[in-house]
């Protein structure tokens, strides 16, 4: 991975208002809108342009966030017909050409990839109800579109959306850590933005009568979703996932409140603490 320069305009002043995003020497333009701003949106030429968007926000019962990929001649038209019949969303962000040179076919395929990559990645909930159809197309196009959609891919994670980043990637050979307690076996690594407990981890099925409402929330939410299955005594992680903190991983497998700074430990003993704060 080489260095990269990204440009981040915003255009009312304002680091939560509409910012445009932009790596300076490709043709990939973000253009990060707030709910709010849909109105002021609308007055600027770029949203009106082809592209693919990407809605973003959170349901309560769910527990990943979740997203929504679509593609139009027109973004932000077709994301003002999203205002009144999608209530999940807080964020909308529109992938469109600097150089208004996309076409229909290429934002086409770009929606497909994204949603097929977003589903690999399985860091966010998907509200897309149908995947489109597979698009065939010219060897040389396919390859300017790996190169948009890598583009793409960056643009939204700088801005807080790292929709493609696959959870765990590369961790569990040389990073793992490890949780144990009475039933319980955890495995899992600290990355960038949080703690990935790994698929197949065991987890104490029973709650501490002490746990605080945080952790008891989010448990009912990862059994719903299924992302925790029963197994009798224990609970059974069904997918990587990722916690916001090493402590709330650590409760999630303990079933208890439990500081996982020091729960988690790597194969000589030695915890988290001491691993990344000693």
């Amino acid at each position: 991975m080489r260095g990269k320069t990204i440009q981040v305009f915003l255009t009312d002043g304002s680091p939560r208002g509409i910012k445009l995003a932009e790596i300076t020497s490709n043709i990939e333009l973000a253009v990060f809108i707030p709910r709010n701003k849909m109105n002021e949106s609308t007055a600027r030429t770029e949203v009106s342009r082809p592209g693919v968007y990407f809605l973003f926000g959170e349901i309560e019962e769910k527990a990943k966030p979740v997203a929504y990929i679509g593609q139009s001649r027109n973004c932000i038209e077709r994301i003002k017909t999203h205002d009144q019949k999608k209530d999940f969303w807080n964020y909308a962000v529109l992938i469109i050409s600097k150089t208004n040179s996309f076409t229909l076919t290429q934002i086409e395929y770009l929606e497909e990839l994204a949603i097929s990559k977003a589903h690999d990645a399985n860091r966010y909930e998907l509200e897309n109800a149908v995947n489109p159809r597979k698009f065939t197309v010219p060897e040389t196009l396919e390859a300017d579109l790996l190169d948009n959609f890598d583009t793409i891919k960056i643009l939204l994670s700088t801005l807080g959306f790292p929709l493609f980043d696959e959870i765990g990637k590369d961790l569990k050979t040389k990073d793992t850590l490890f949780c144990k307690g009475k039933d319980a076996s955890g495995e899992g690594a600290y990355q960038d933005d949080g703690f990935v407990v790994f698929k197949g981890s065991i987890a104490n099925n029973v709650l501490a009568p002490a746990c605080n409402s945080t952790i008891r929330n989010l448990r009912s939410k990862l059994v719903d979703d299924k992302i925790l299955i029963d197994k009798g005594t224990t609970l059974e992680f069904t997918e990587d996932y990722l916690f916001s903190s090493p402590s709330a991983a650590a409760s999630q497998v303990l079933a208890r409140n439990a500081n996982g700074w020091t729960e988690w430990k790597d194969k000589q003993g030695k915890t988290l603490d001491e691993l990344k704060r000693k």
